[in-house]
């Protein structure tokens, strides 16, 4: 008889024949298949959770899956064969195994009832079917109906589901459905949720739970579940794994250690520590004894730094009484080596040894890297030759470990020891390695050996740009950035001239630490082509020297950078602004003249920083002229700072109409105003505007909760005064001095509203609360009383005000002279105005235009016609130009002393000049 291929399957034995062919002890799948397989799969130790694993009963106490330690630390962990190669041994499952079996124990009498079963049904509907077109396959199959066997449809279904053929897998499945194959089958179910899970269709795989209640009356035991976390866990799906898993506690289905070392893992995996605390919960109700399941609790905790939690968990293991294995002994070591316990961890070493583990390479690069944390590499040196001592060699790992200790404490020569031996024995060097060493090289000076080390990265496959960018921060931390230029050499150079990214790290480096000759050697005889990043390049360079400082290092790359005939806007203002900053108004204006006649278009920025050259040039009419230009492009609409400087440059211009303009087109323009914005607008129309809307505007300002400055609370007191609202300036002063923005320029403003409008009385006790406030009275103070008594007739006041600013050592200025000259001329008293003109003399001073208005009123007054007509000419003679009041004084002074005739023709001469 022909060789019959054998295709084992749950349906084709019941329980008791499954128990007798499969025995699980308590720590992992042990396979006995003695009486069938005359121990063909003795020699199998190990195999990791497979979707046998999730559906059998008897795995309740399994837990050697198929999952990768995690120590939390990259030096730590070593691909150390019994650590790994174990856990990864016997990847195929065991049922496909069977599956392509030649041979089978003859005395089976069970397998080959089945087999028989499954044979003979083969000849009824032969699996060939399988492999047939859809519509040929269900004909033939429901030619049989009803009358086909459950272990039939069944050993199809998995055939389909094995396969990959997932569409068709899920048609039969629906064919069994229809014909009442799904009562009670618990393996169709699974077939189908697996197939779901690849899928990752979680409403249909939960429809389908459902449907095993309500209609198939199947029991829900974990082998469902785990079908379906399983699909979650070789995925990585840490959310459709918590649903399942939730949903498995909610319908009061019991997990076993399978589902927790799957949930396990894959919180893990996920980093979702609140999930792994409450799974950990559960599996410790249960009193299940997952062994990942701790391993991963502590390695979760450990990664995130929360040591106590993780110590807490080493308690559950003791606790528990949990035998531990050697992934359990690696991670409580390097949970008590990440923290720095290493007294504790090397207990901990001894104990795994002790309990007959042999000497493991990842236990001893722990604690190597716990020391060199903690930099202790006199402890890291000793367990080195204790690994070595046990009869083990020191990996990759351990070389690594050794190199990045030691360049912690700085030790530039035995890190470079260790680099050395690990390079003679062929062992690579990690990205950490490297990065340690062209460091320690750049402090210790080692140029050579730096250039060594950038040839070491390129061997391991580091990027140009990143191993540029570690050389540059190497020699900038070491504080020798000179010496960059001879260490960026050869293939990496090359690179540089041909990569515009790494070129303009490497430039942007060399401006910053001032090496302005090698950035422009580079951007001289660079190779790549790209004539819109090379002119982004140059101003980022050149922006970059001035918000350094270094102006004059922007016009060494300026004038070093290839000139096109149109030139660059952004490029040319930035220069405008350099040489703003310099005083070099000349050049500025060059620049600015180039790009008009060029035709280039100016944009917001141009224009404003073109107006800030000129105001600080002090060419105000000309910042002018361009705001005018700039209003003809409609499209420009300038930002708050141009408008701020707008508003300065009208005021100083005394450009009323233009500001009250402005201030009406920033109310429609939808501005948004803050502080400074206030404060400025305040200031600079304080003249232009009415004085409701001012008040209005100041009472926006302070209830919008913005802080008034002190300049603007004195032009508000002006403002006030000089209408008479001396309501508003008591009120807007105390306001002020609760601010503490009171100044004594506020008190003179105060003097002289009070003054002009001839309330003495308050004008004299604010001028004693000033000095009472610790203020000295001012000059201005002075003058406005002076001002004030004089106009008033109080002459003895006058003159006690004068008595006082020569007792106080304070000086008179002009004004103070033209004051007297005023009131002395009014009384007629000019043998006080000639004291005053003598006093003036000896002083040094001239007469200023008022001063000789002032002169030629009290000349006149006086009766001295003729001495007036000569103040006209000596007003010329002094370089002072008469004004309208010079003349209209003169012919007044002519009319007084019958001269009429004399001031006729003064008057038409006035006409006649329009004057």
């Amino acid at each position: 008889m022909a060789t019959i291929k054998c295709c084992v399957h749950l349906d084709s034995y019941d329980a008791k024949k499954l128990n007798s062919v499969l025995q699980f002890s308590d720590r992992g799948l042990i396979f006995a298949f003695t009486s069938v397989t005359n121990n063909s799969f003795s020699k199998l130790k190990q195999v990791r959770v497979s979707k046998l694993d999730t559906e059998l009963s008897d795995v309740s106490q399994s837990n050697s899956f198929d999952r990768p330690v995690d120590l939390s630390d990259q030096n730590v962990v070593s691909r150390s064969p019994k650590l790994y190669g174990e856990f990864r041994k016997g990847k195929r499952s065991i049922w496909k195994r069977l599956d392509g079996m030649k041979n089978v124990a003859k005395d089976s009498k069970a397998m080959d009832n089945s087999t028989n079963e499954i044979k003979s049904e083969h000849e009824i509907g032969s699996s060939n079917l399988l492999y047939e077109n859809d519509n040929t396959f269900y004909e033939k199959l429901s030619s049989n109906g009803p009358e086909s066997s459950l272990h039939h449809c069944n050993f199809i279904l998995e055939k389909l589901e094995n396969s990959g053929r997932d569409d068709e897998a899920l048609k039969f499945f629906k064919w069994m459905r229809i014909n009442g194959k799904l009562k009670h089958n618990m393996n169709a179910y699974k077939l189908a949720l697996r197939v779901l899970g690849r899928r990752q269709d979680w409403e249909e795989a939960e429809r389908l739970i459902q449907q095993m209640q309500t209609e198939s009356s199947c029991e829900l035991t974990f082998h469902i579940f785990n079908t379906l976390i399983f699909s979650c866990y070789k995925r990585g799906l840490v959310t459709a794994g918590r649903k399942w898993f939730q949903m498995m506690l909610d319908k009061k289905v019991h997990p076993n250690v399978a589902t927790f070392g799957m949930i396990m893992s894959l919180y893990q995996k996920g980093s979702v520590l609140d999930d792994a605390e409450f799974a950990f919960s559960q599996m410790r109700n249960f009193k299940i004894v997952c062994h990942s399941a701790y391993s991963a609790m502590i390695t979760m905790y450990t990664r995130v730094g929360l040591y106590e939690k993780a110590e807490e968990i080493i308690e559950f293991l003791k606790e528990d009484k949990v035998v531990l294995n050697q992934e359990n002994w690696l991670v409580v070591l390097n949970a008590y080596s990440q923290q720095g316990k290493l007294n504790e961890a090397e207990k901990v070493l001894k104990s795994m040894h002790s309990s007959g583990f042999s000497p493991h390479i990842v236990a001893y690069n722990t604690l190597i890297t716990g020391y060199g944390k903690i930099s202790k590499m006199e402890s890291a040196e000793r367990i080195f030759h204790e690994l070595i001592s046990s009869g083990l060699k020191p990996d990759e790992s351990t070389y690594r470990t050794m190199i990045e200790g030691w360049g912690r404490v700085q030790n530039f020569k035995e890190a470079e020891r260790y680099y050395n031996e690990m390079s003679s024995l062929n062992f690579k060097p990690n990205s950490s390695n490297l990065y340690t060493m062209i460091n320690l090289q750049a402090k210790n000076e080692d140029e050579s050996g730096a250039i060594r080390t950038i040839k070491d990265m390129m061997k391991i496959g580091c990027q140009f740009s990143s191993i540029l960018s570690i050389v540059l921060q190497a020699y900038e931390k070491a504080e020798r950035f000179e010496k960059v230029p001879s260490v960026i050499t050869g293939t990496l150079y090359n690179h540089v001239l041909n990569n515009q990214t790494s070129c303009s790290i490497l430039v942007m480096a060399y401006v910053k630490h001032g090496l302005i000759d090698d950035t422009i050697q580079v951007l001289r005889i660079k190779k790549w082509k790209d004539k819109v990043f090379e002119d982004s390049l140059y101003h980022l360079l050149i922006c970059s020297c001035k918000e350094l400082d270094y102006l004059e290092n922007s016009i060494k790359i300026y004038t070093s950078m290839p000139k096109p005939e149109k030139p660059n806007l952004h490029i040319t203002c930035s220069m405008i602004d350099i040489y703003t900053r310099l005083n070099n108004f000349q050049e500025a204006e060059t620049l600015y003249t180039k790009l008009k006649s060029k035709g280039v278009s100016l944009d917001l920025i141009a224009f404003s920083i073109v107006v800030r050259m000129y105001i600080k040039s002090g060419s105000l009419n000309n910042a002018c002229s361009v705001l005018e230009e700039m209003e003809k492009q409609k499209e420009i609409v300038p930002d708050i700072y141009l408008i701020r400087d707008m508003l300065r440059i009208y005021q100083r211009l005394g450009m009323v109409n233009k500001l009250a303009d402005l201030y009406y087109k920033i109310l429609k323009l939808g501005v948004i105003w803050d502080q400074e914005m206030y404060n400025c607008v305040i200031n600079c129309c304080a003249r232009a505007l009415p004085i409701d809307e001012l008040s209005r505007l100041f009472n926006e300002m302070i209830h919008n909760g913005f802080s008034p400055n002190t300049t603007t609370y004195n032009v508000i007191l002006d403002v006030y005064g000089k209408s008479g609202l001396f309501k508003k300036v008591r009120q807007v002063f105390w306001m002020a001095k609760k601010q503490g923005t009171v100044d004594i320029i506020s008190y003179n403003t105060v003097v002289s509203a009070y003054g002009k409008s001839q309330d003495l009385r308050n004008m004299a006790s604010v001028a004693r609360r000033m000095k009472f406030n610790g203020f000295s009275v001012s000059l201005e103070a002075y003058n406005s009383m002076l001002d004030a008594y004089g106009k008033a007739g109080e002459m003895e006041k006058f003159k006690n005000v004068l008595l006082r600013m020569k007792e106080s050592n304070c000086g008179s200025d002009c004004y103070t002279y033209n004051i007297m000259i005023n009131i002395y001329g009014e009384k007629g008293w000019i043998d006080e105005v000639g004291d005053v003109l003598m006093e003036l003399k000896e002083c040094g001073m001239s007469l200023d235009l008022c001063g000789y208005n002032s002169l030629i009123k009290a000349y006149g007054i006086a009766g001295m016609v003729e001495e007036a007509v000569d103040l006209v000419k000596e007003m010329r003679k002094n370089g002072v130009e008469p004004d309208r009041i010079t003349y209209t004084n003169l012919v007044i002074a002519l009319q007084k002393n019958d001269m009429v005739l004399e001031a006729l023709k003064w008057s038409l001469w006035i006409k006649q000049m329009g004057i």
